[in-house]
C-alpha cells in the first residue's frame, strides 16, 4: 500500500475527528438506548440457557462452539450475576464497538465526517445486528472481531510493522476460540493477499507470524476436538443434512438485503463497486476480496444463514460510505446527505421491531401483519405466529414449574433416585436455570454438549421425561404416567402442549442407553 495513501487518510482523520466524534457518540448512545429498551421484553433466549449450563462445565470446547464466549460468560456471571441485564450488557457493548469499528474503517479508507457517520448509521440500523446484540452468544463478539481484524490488517499493510501482524494473529486466534467461522475470514485474507499487489508481503515474516499466533491460540481447542473424536465436525454434518434448508443464490442475496436493512443495500453495493472498479478504492481492494470470498463460501455450501455473512459487512459498509461521500459535488449536496441519513434512521426505526423485541407481542403481530411480514426460517421447522428468535424467549419458566410439580409429587425416596430428561438443550437449560428455585436435580439430555456431560454417576430409578415419543417412553419403563402438560401458545410449535411423564422401573440402566441418545444437531 502506498504510504502516501495512508498519510492522506490520516490527515483526513485528523481534520474530521472533532466533528465526527459528536455524531458517532450520538449513534452509539442511540444503540445503547434501543438495546436497553428491549431488555424488559419477553425472556431468556433458548441458547442463553444452554450457554449458562455450558458455563457450569468449563472446558476447552463444546460440541457446537469453541470455549471463549463461555469462559467470558463464566467470569461475567461470577462478577455480575445472571439477570437479563447482566447477561445482555456485554453483547450491547460489543454492538457499540462494531459501530465504532465500522466508522473507523471508513475513516482509514479516507472517509470524512459524512462517510464515518453514514457507515455508523448503516451498522446501527441493520436488524441482524440489533438482534444478535440483544442476547448473549458468541455472535455479538464475532461481529466486533471481524472489523477489528480488518482494521488491524489495513494498518499492517500500510505500515509493514510486525507488531500489527502479531496483533492480527492474536485477534484471529481469539476469534477462532470464539467461533470457527473466523476460518472464513482467514481464507478471505489469504485470497485477498494473493489477488492483490499485497501478495509481496507473503515474502515477509509478518503474515506468517500472524498465522502462527492464531494457530497457537487455537491449538488447545483442536487438541480438545481430537480427544473427543471431533464432535463439532459431526455436529456440522448433521446440522447441514438434517436441520438447515437449501438456500439458492437469489434466496441468499434476498436474506442478506433483509438482514442488513434494504436501505443499506446501496451502501454496501457501492462499496463493492468502489473497491473493485475505482482507482480510489484500489489500495483497499483486499477488503472486497474478503467479503466476496466469505460470500462465495456460504453460497457454495448451499445451506447457510444470512447472518453468517453479517460480520463481513462492516468492511463494505465502510467502503460504500466513502464511495458515496466522494460523489461529485452538486447543488444542495448537504440536503442530499441529510436526507440519506434521515432515510437510514426512519428505515431503522421501522424495521427495528423485527430484530429487537421492542413491542408487546400482540402489538408486534399487528405491526408485522400490517407490513405483510411473516415468520421465515432457515431450518426444517414448523413456525408459529412469532419468528423463531422471539418464540424461543417464551415458556421456559412455565416448563420448569410443571416439571417441579411432577418432582414434588414423588415420594422422598423416589426423589433421591430421580433424574430429569429433556429432548433438547433449551429445555434442559431451562430446567437447570429455573429449576434451582425448586431444588430440581440437574437436567439430562442427549442434545449436543448435554450428551457429552453424560448421565451422571447416580443411579436413576425414576425419570421425569419432558416430551418425546409416547411409545418410546413406554418401551423404556415398566410403568409410565403423564404427570402434567406444559402449555405455551407463543412458543415454537414443537414446544407447545408438551407432556411431562414419570417413568418408573426403567428396563435398562440409563448409562447403558446413553450412547443411543446422542443427538448432535
Amino acid at each position: 500500500m502506498d504510504p502516501g495513501v495512508a498519510e492522506r487518510g490520516g490527515q483526513v482523520a485528523r481534520d474530521t475527528l472533532a466533528g465526527g466524534s459528536a455524531a458517532l457518540g450520538l449513534i452509539v448512545l442511540a444503540k445503547l438506548v434501543v438495546q436497553a429498551l428491549a431488555l424488559p421484553r419477553y425472556g431468556y433466549f433458548r441458547d442463553e440457557l444452554y450457554y449458562l449450563a455450558c458455563a457450569d462445565h468449563l472446558a476447552w470446547g463444546y460440541v457446537d462452539h469453541p470455549p471463549l464466549s463461555i469462559a467470558i460468560l463464566w467470569l461475567q456471571r461470577a462478577l455480575f450475576g445472571d439477570s437479563l441485564f447482566a447477561l445482555r450488557a456485554l453483547p450491547a457493548l460489543a454492538g457499540c464497538l462494531t459501530i465504532l469499528l465500522t466508522a473507523r474503517l471508513a475513516r482509514d479508507l479516507g472517509g470524512g465526517r459524512f462517510a464515518q457517520t453514514l457507515a455508523a448509521l448503516a451498522a446501527l440500523v441493520a436488524p441482524i445486528y440489533l438482534g444478535i446484540d440483544h442476547y448473549f452468544s458468541m455472535n455479538a463478539l464475532d461481529l466486533a472481531l471481524w472489523p477489528l481484524a480488518a482494521w488491524i490488517l489495513l494498518r499492517a499493510l500500510a505500515t509493514g510493522r510486525t507488531a500489527f501482524w502479531a496483533a492480527l494473529g492474536l485477534v484471529l486466534g481469539a476469534g477462532l476460540l470464539n467461533k470457527m467461522s473466523v476460518l472464513w475470514l482467514g481464507a478471505g485474507i489469504a485470497l485477498g493477499l494473493l489477488a492483490t499487489p499485497h501478495r509481496r508481503v507473503l515474502a515477509m515474516k509478518g503474515p506468517w507470524i500472524a498465522a502462527a499466533l492464531a494457530g497457537a491460540l487455537y491449538l488447545p481447542h483442536l487438541v480438545w476436538q481430537a480427544r473427543h473424536a471431533w464432535p463439532t465436525l459431526e455436529f456440522m454434518r448433521n446440522a447441514t443434512s438434517l436441520k438447515m434448508v437449501d438456500v439458492s443464490l437469489a434466496g441468499f442475496v434476498k436474506g442478506q438485503i433483509l438482514a442488513m436493512n434494504p436501505v443499506t443495500a446501496p451502501i454496501w453495493v457501492a462499496g463493492l463497486v468502489w473497491l473493485f472498479a475505482s482507482r480510489a478504492g484500489r489500495p483497499w481492494r483486499i477488503l472486497g476480496w474478503i467479503f466476496l470470498a466469505v460470500a462465495a463460501i456460504l453460497v457454495l455450501a448451499g445451506r447457510s444463514r444470512a447472518s453468517y455473512l453479517a460480520p463481513a459487512n462492516p468492511m463494505v459498509l465502510a467502503a460504500g460510505a466513502v464511495a458515496l461521500e466522494g460523489l461529485p459535488a452538486a447543488a444542495g449536496r448537504s440536503w442530499i446527505r441529510a436526507a440519506a441519513a434521515a432515510v437510514l434512521v426512519i428505515a431503522g426505526m421501522a424495521l427495528a421491531p423485527f430484530g429487537l423485541p421492542l413491542l408487546p407481542v400482540e402489538t408486534y403481530l399487528r405491526y408485522a401483519r400490517a407490513l405483510g411480514a411473516s415468520p421465515s426460517t432457515e431450518e426444517h421447522l414448523r413456525l408459529g405466529e412469532l419468528p423463531q428468535h422471539y418464540a424461543d424467549m417464551f415458556g421456559w419458566e412455565e416448563m420448569a414449574a410443571v416439571v417441579a410439580r411432577a418432582y414434588a409429587g414423588l415420594s422422598p425416596r423416589e426423589r433421591d433416585g430421580c433424574g430429569i430428561f429433556a429432548q433438547n438443550y433449551g429445555e434442559a437449560g431451562a430446567i437447570d436455570f429455573f429449576g434451582r428455585r425448586y431444588g430440581l436435580p440437574r437436567a439430562l439430555s442427549g442434545h449436543n454438549s448435554y450428551w457429552m456431560w453424560g448421565p451422571g454417576e447416580r443411579p436413576v430409578d425414576v425419570l421425569i421425561v419432558v416430551g418425546g415419543d409416547l411409545e418410546d417412553n413406554r418401551q423404556a419403563f415398566e410403568m409410565l404416567e403423564q404427570a402434567g402438560t406444559i402449555r405455551c401458545d407463543l412458543c415454537m410449535p414443537y414446544e407447545r402442549d408438551l407432556p411431562v411423564y414419570i417413568g418408573r422401573a426403567p428396563k435398562a440402566p440409563l448409562a447403558l442407553l446413553w450412547p443411543r441418545l446422542k443427538k448432535y444437531v
